[in-house]
């Protein structure tokens, strides 16, 4: 992998800056440079070799990239294939989405490190004479000018050890910098916040041969951990009430360790060695709430930016990346073209109104299985018990086939899948 480095804008004023180089950034750089447009995406790091929560690559991600003709070159990255999800309760393992009948190319989801899928989005966005990356570059502030967005303020090489700040000027702002947007912060967004009844500690966990090969989520004695196979090691996320981590603290690491291997005993013995302290657990504070406006003049917010996500599910990325390709289809052409900064305002609030109900849609299920499935669980109401059936949506699909698809449509494609219609200018390789 090449590590990306900091570059100076050939451009004194791009057409669009976008602040953020996860997904949703980097798939909307790509389209559109591929587009023509002159962009440049700030990423506040060094580089993408860092770790990430969101590992997972959706079939409506790989639609996607097989639209752009990049499926097969994608798939030569390191990458785990799932075909199927799998439940286990109170170690009774049940099928629970089969994306095998996904009416997609790829009918199977896609477990990569995010750094590979970053990576590989780099590589293919700087194909195009238009596209800039800056890493150690991030975005502080907004310029405004007549009371129109027209650039941003980004501190530069902090992590290099020579900060500095610059002022990077563009027809529009892009904000796809995560739940803690300081771009949506700073233009005042109002948000509607919905809170959420947990939190989520995340860990890595060695993976032996002899391990299951299965992504899959266990429920057992309350408690709730996903399972997600890298390859050499488990990324493992385990749910938690909302607060109750200072408790769970308090307890000690040997009381976590047991707890842990209760519900997947095959991680058991290696638990001490691999999580020797609270250090080598990280606490997700999760949070689900949804900007009103998700554009002002000169900016616009798309993902967590705009819309912040439960981790039920995995889709966060999955939404973030489809107002990235609903975001380039609408603007492409303007900004590739002569448009006024009057002209492109007037575009922004249809992206808000082309991809709210997929996400209010996605919101509400996830604030459902918060309250009522999850919460269930943590409070012991869903805990088996001697002679205890498994809960009916868990005896309906592993009785079922034909139900898994359900679960596999709304986490593999989600609602209201978009498909790249922006239009393609003529490749310069570099």
């Amino acid at each position: 992998m090449e590590t990306p480095t900091a570059q100076a804008s050939a451009s004194p004023t791009p057409r669009c800056c976008i602040a953020g180089g996860g997904p949703a950034g980097m798939v909307l750089g790509l389209l559109l440079a591929r587009a023509g447009v002159p962009v440049v995406v700030l990423e506040k790091h060094l580089d993408f070799l860092r770790d990430f929560r969101g590992d997972t690559v959706h079939p409506s991600t790989l639609e996607i990239l097989h639209e752009l003709g990049l499926l097969d070159a994608f798939l030569q990255r390191p990458h785990d294939r799932v075909d199927e999800l799998r439940a286990s309760y109170e170690g009774r393992a049940v099928p629970v989405a089969d994306f095998t009948h996904l009416p997609s190319h790829s009918k199977f989801l896609v477990l990569m490190p995010q750094w590979e899928f970053l990576d590989f989005m780099y590589d293919e966005a700087r194909r195009y004479p238009g596209f800039e990356l800056w890493t150690d570059a991030e975005a502080i502030g907004l310029l405004q000018e007549r009371g129109r967005v027209n650039g941003v303020k980004v501190r530069r090489d902090r992590r290099a050890g020579q900060p500095r700040e610059v002022e990077l000027h563009a027809s529009l702002v892009v904000a796809a910098d995560g739940r803690h947007s300081a771009l949506r912060d700073a233009a005042a967004l109002p948000h509607i916040s919905y809170g959420a009844p947990i939190d989520v500690l995340w860990m890595a966990v060695p993976r032996l041969a002899s391990d299951p090969d299965a992504t899959a989520g266990h429920i057992a004695g309350g408690h709730i951990l996903v399972t997600l196979n890298r390859g050499d090691y488990w990324q493992c996320a385990f749910v938690i009430p909302k607060g109750g981590h200072d408790a769970l603290q308090a307890r000690g690491m040997a009381a976590f360790h047991e707890e842990i291997g209760r519900i997947a005993p095959f991680l058991a013995e290696r638990l001490p060695s691999a999580l020797p302290d609270w250090d080598s657990v990280k606490l997700l504070e999760v949070t689900v709430d949804r900007l009103e406006s998700w554009s002002c003049r000169g900016l616009l917010c798309i993902g967590d930016a705009a819309h912040a996500m439960s981790p039920v599910g995995g889709v966060g990325i999955n939404l973030a990346v489809q107002d990235a390709v609903a975001a380039a289809n609408l603007l492409a052409p303007a900004l590739a073209g002569e448009a006024t900064d009057k002209e492109i305002d007037a575009l922004l609030p249809q992206l808000q109104r082309r991809r709210e109900w997929p996400v209010q849609v996605t919101q509400a299920v996830q604030r459902f299985i918060q309250d009522r499935v999850l919460m269930a669980v943590l409070d012991g109401a869903a805990t088996a018990r001697p002679g205890r059936r498994l809960p009916l949506p868990l005896r309906l699909l592993a009785r079922w086939p034909l139900l898994r698809r359900l679960p596999a449509r709304a986490v593999g494609l989600g609602v209201r899948p978009e498909h790249v219609r922006s239009p393609n200018s003529p490749r310069t390789p570099q």
